[in-house]
């Protein structure tokens, strides 16, 4: 079992950045993939990007690719997401999500499905 808790969101600018982080504990948190999905207000949640176990590779979607920046810290069992040039559309709750088969990654998981364990959410907001 793996828990995760997500904190770091807020109302931030258009333009402005904001970093996500992601706590975990249970499981060997150096052994599992990430990810980060959102979920905006009415939509389906979406995949944003994934980091492999080891943190040496990375995967995002198109729209945040150059923007978005995923990362982890194996000591700290935390993972973050920093979001840089943010826009109205980025606005949603950002949920990270765990692999629950260790030590393996890959770049097609991007489905909800593909992920046995979820934070809560945050909320990120962003005005113009």
């Amino acid at each position: 079992q793996v828990q995760l808790v997500e904190s770091g969101g807020g109302l931030v600018q258009v333009g402005d950045s904001l970093r996500l982080s992601c706590a975990a504990s249970g499981r060997s948190f150096s052994s599992l993939s990430m990810a980060w999905f959102r979920a905006a207000s009415g939509k389906e949640r979406e995949f944003v990007g994934s980091i492999s176990y080891t943190g040496s590779n990375t995967y995002y979607a198109d729209s945040v690719k150059s923007r978005f920046t995923i990362s982890r810290d194996n000591d700290k069992n935390t993972v973050y997401l920093q979001m840089n040039s943010l826009k109205p559309e980025d606005a949603a709750v950002y949920y990270c999500a765990a692999r629950g088969l260790g030590r393996m990654y890959s770049t097609t998981w991007t489905r909800s499905d593909d992920y046995d364990f979820w934070g809560q959410g945050t909320q990120v907001t962003v005005s113009s």
